[in-house]
């Protein structure tokens, strides 16, 4: 756990979060700045900053993250009309913080690209 992150924080019980989901590796909670009627961040409980992180060590958190996103998809009822799922990687990339994104519960436009 890194001291300054709110999502350690989170993760720990230390700070709250809207949660949407929770198990020993993953948890999901909703986006403070929805942009779309569903928009969920799956963030793991270990302090891992992007995906490049993620070694043989802790390659489990990937299924983690796509089992807990699949199980929240079926929750929050866009399993069936889709969503969308982004993992954004660096700064050129869009990532502000370690997570992935779903969206959903609208029909969702190009990902804004130049």
């Amino acid at each position: 756990m890194q001291e300054n992150c709110i999502f350690c924080k989170m993760g720990s019980g230390e700070m709250s979060g809207d949660f949407v989901y929770r198990d020993d590796e993953v948890f999901i909670i909703r986006d403070i700045r929805p942009r779309a009627r569903v928009h969920l961040l799956v963030i793991p409980t270990r302090h891992l900053q992007v995906i490049t992180d993620l070694g043989e060590d802790n390659q489990s958190v990937v299924w983690a993250m796509f089992r807990a996103a699949r199980e929240a998809v079926q929750q929050e009822g866009v399993a069936e009309s889709g969503y969308r799922q982004i993992m954004n990687c660096g700064q050129d990339g869009g990532q502000e913080i370690p997570h992935l994104h779903i969206m959903g519960g609208t029909r969702l436009r190009g990902l804004g690209l130049r």
